[in-house]
């Protein structure tokens, strides 16, 4: 029971580990825009400088000018996720608690 047990609970605790994605998109930014209007312009206002980073022609420019653009592009895809907020939860971080609840209780 306890051998069963052990191999069930690391059965489920190694699917928490294997990553979702295995490849990271990046043109999709964010799709969700706040409801609020002045924060809805915000949010597409930083959105279309991402996307306009993106399609530049980086060649041309020097070394300090890529890093102030990497630099931008981190701080702005940090305030979008900040506006977003909320909690989310894999399928797999539910099932788990659903589990431990379950035997616990």
């Amino acid at each position: 029971m306890k051998k069963s047990l052990l191999y069930l609970m690391t059965g489920l605790l190694s699917l928490v580990f294997i990553p979702a994605q295995l490849k990271a998109d990046v043109e999709n930014v964010s799709t969700s825009i706040p409801a609020k209007s002045a924060d809805a312009e915000r949010a597409n206002a930083l959105i279309n400088r991402l996307n306009e980073i993106n399609s530049m022609d980086k060649t041309h420019l020097n070394s300090l000018e890529k890093k102030q653009l990497r630099k931008e592009v981190r701080s702005t895809k940090k305030e979008l996720k900040d506006r977003n907020g909320g909690v989310y939860l894999s399928v797999t971080a539910v099932i788990i608690i659903i589990l431990l609840l379950i035997i616990l209780l």
